[in-house]
């Protein structure tokens, strides 16, 4: 009995010690080195960037042709659409005075004029349609060729650079501060203007 008394003790003690070497000493698992590493790397520059494409599409002067075309080809909508319109409007006031003073030969050469210009009415209707989504689809067109041209030069950029994550950042986007270390927009900015 005494010596089962004194092994219970000395088990107990031992058990006591490894308990006591285990807390105060714990063993650094992975999850306490990640930590380590994760305090240490919080002073280098993590491997993202990201691009203001408000301020990169201002100075792009590819965007500024593109953005003038666009610009333009709306103007010469605008002006043909209002050219009709204009010529429309005084038809359709020549005709009301026509009726007001009955010069129209019969009802039906006055119906036939009306059915005229309803057609011609509906024919500009279908032209500023027409033109409206040609700007549209002229639109998308400019986006994409951008989009392919920012996408080549960052993909390019990246190639020495090897940043893990490049975001972009519009005014109203996700981004809410950036460090400005973080930010771009220059490099990119001079690689694609100088791309002819």
């Amino acid at each position: 009995m005494k010596n089962y008394l004194l092994i219970s003790n000395i088990v107990l003690f031992l058990v006591v010690v490894v308990l006591a070497v285990l807390v105060l000493f714990p063993q650094k698992t992975n999850k306490a080195k990640n930590a380590d590493d994760i305090a240490i790397n919080k002073e280098a520059t993590l491997p993202i960037a990201y691009v203001d494409v408000d301020s990169l599409l201002l100075n792009y002067t590819m965007y500024k042709s593109l953005s003038e075309e666009l610009l333009q080809q709306e103007e010469k909508s605008r002006v043909k659409i209002t050219q009709q319109a204009v010529s429309l409007q005084k038809e359709m006031a020549d005709f009301q005075q026509k009726v007001e003073n009955q010069a129209f030969l019969s009802a039906e050469r006055a119906q036939s004029e009306q059915a005229r210009l309803v057609k011609k009415q509906q024919d500009l209707q279908e032209l500023d349609t027409r033109l409206t989504k040609e700007l549209v689809n002229k639109q998308q067109e400019m986006n994409l060729q951008l989009k392919a041209s920012i996408d080549s030069i960052i993909v390019e950029y990246n190639k020495d650079k090897n940043y893990h994550l490049i975001m972009s950042n519009t005014g109203n986007d996700n981004i809410l501060y950036g460090n400005k270390s973080y930010n771009i927009t220059n490099d990119i900015l001079q690689l694609m203007n100088a791309e002819k």
